[in-house]
């Protein structure tokens, strides 16, 4: 019974290892979504800024 739990346990370095690269694997994949959603907003933002400036100058003509 013993031998089973230490034989269970010469596993655990391997398991950690698997465990911080699945979490790295994670978050990058987390920031990059994130990056691209900020990049479509931004240009989303940029291109209504640019519709709005195009209406007042026809506005003003």
């Amino acid at each position: 019974m013993w031998l089973m739990n230490w034989k269970a346990l010469e596993n655990f370095p391997l398991l950690m290892y698997i465990l911080a690269a699945k979490t790295l694997i994670l978050c990058l994949a987390f920031a990059g979504a994130k990056m691209y959603q900020r990049k479509r907003l931004e240009e989303k933002m940029k291109k209504e800024q640019e519709e709005k400036l195009k209406r007042e100058e026809k506005k003003e003509n």
